[in-house]
């Protein structure tokens, strides 16, 4: 299950520029387009599903290694910094380090989940991918991260949200199996989102009201007019670029985008269930990673969502999380509920009236 960061749609843009200046950035688009086909067929298929039956031992330590693939596309690479090991003085290779524990800690303290599939796994990630490679992806059992072309893109690990992303496909595939394509797709990509975002969060213990809600934010340079790759505060404002164009992400299911594309549009289409949890968060205010969090991560993991799960199965789902942890009458029930009939997404039955 490859899955990976950047939109083919933004690399094919910026695959397509001639000018001598973004020449680098043209070639290195070039070579992370050839992983997209393999990236699609493996990212169609459902993950090993969930197991709702199976305790999850008590959260442990981390166990992490970091590998150099020394620019080559040979993984995972030469082992460079293992758990415990001191700074290697190399960026890239410690902030991958660095990132994969504190997704780690997110999960364990505030889900209790231990790693990744909820068993303790390793995490490995490789750094020096490729030779200006533009992406980061999880390739189904480690994380891989490019350099960037240094014209367009700076290095892969420079944002945290992007680590936490990439690490939340793993959870989804070792849960709710969502299967990338479509609606479905969209809200595996919406549920990296909401996880890369929450890891930053915890890790400055930021309050959703101050929060930026930007994935990716500092990965481009500074030639390109936006702030990341996507916000889930307002979907469709995080750039506005002369080479990249226009974030194309809707806020609503009034702007729901019909394509065969990005196998049927799912880093498009997942702005709206990102902005959905945006609202949740805000309307109940403090910190995200408790109730909103929870509801999320109790729905993805909870064994009962479909691997071909719509919008409206999944804030279906939602609700019947938020109802189920903190009562029907709960104000997280009715932020909940209040969020997706904000995005435009139906859900069964009418809202309680508030009492006069």
């Amino acid at each position: 299950m490859h899955c990976s960061i950047i939109p083919p749609y933004m690399l094919r843009r910026l695959a397509a520029q001639r000018v001598p200046e973004l020449s680098d950035a043209a070639r290195a688009a070039k070579e992370a387009l050839h992983h997209v086909p393999s990236f699609q067929a493996s990212r169609a298929m459902p993950g090993p599903g969930s197991h709702p039956g199976l305790r999850e031992p008590k959260p442990a330590a981390p166990e992490r290694t970091v590998y150099d693939a020394k620019f080559t596309d040979q993984l995972p690479g030469s082992a460079v910094r293992k758990e415990g090991e001191p700074p290697t003085g190399d960026p890239a290779a410690d902030e991958a380090y660095d990132g994969l524990g504190h997704t780690h800690r997110l999960y364990a303290e505030a889900f209790g989940r231990n790693s990744i599939d909820g068993n303790g796994l390793h995490l490995d990630a490789t750094v020096h991918y490729g030779r200006l490679y533009d992406n980061a992806f999880w390739d189904g059992q480690q994380m891989v991260f490019g350099d960037g072309d240094g014209q367009v893109f700076q290095r892969f690990t420079k944002s945290l949200s992007v680590i936490g992303h990439e690490l939340a496909h793993g959870v989804t595939q070792y849960s709710a199996g969502l299967v990338y394509r479509n609606q479905a797709g969209a809200l595996n990509e919406s549920m990296s989102d909401v996880f890369g975002a929450l890891v930053e969060q915890f890790v400055q213990q930021q309050p959703a009201a101050a929060a930026g809600w930007l994935i990716g934010e500092g990965l481009f340079t500074d030639q390109v007019q936006g702030t990341a790759l996507r916000s889930m505060k307002a979907p469709g404002t995080a750039y506005d670029d002369d080479v990249l164009g226009k974030d194309p992400q809707p806020d609503s299911m009034d702007g729901y985008v019909h394509t065969s594309a990005d196998n049927g549009g799912v880093h498009i289409n997942s702005g709206i269930p990102n902005r959905a949890f945006y609202l949740v968060a805000t309307t109940l205010g403090g910190n995200a990673w408790d109730a909103p969090g929870r509801i999320w991560y109790e729905t993805l993991t909870g064994g009962t969502l479909s691997p071909t799960a719509t919008f409206g199965a999944f804030a279906k789902a939602t609700a019947a999380s938020a109802k189920e942890l903190f009562g029907a009458d709960s104000a997280e029930h009715d932020a909940v509920r209040s969020a997706w009939e904000t995005v435009k997404v139906k859900l069964p039955g009418a809202r309680r009236k508030p009492s006069s």
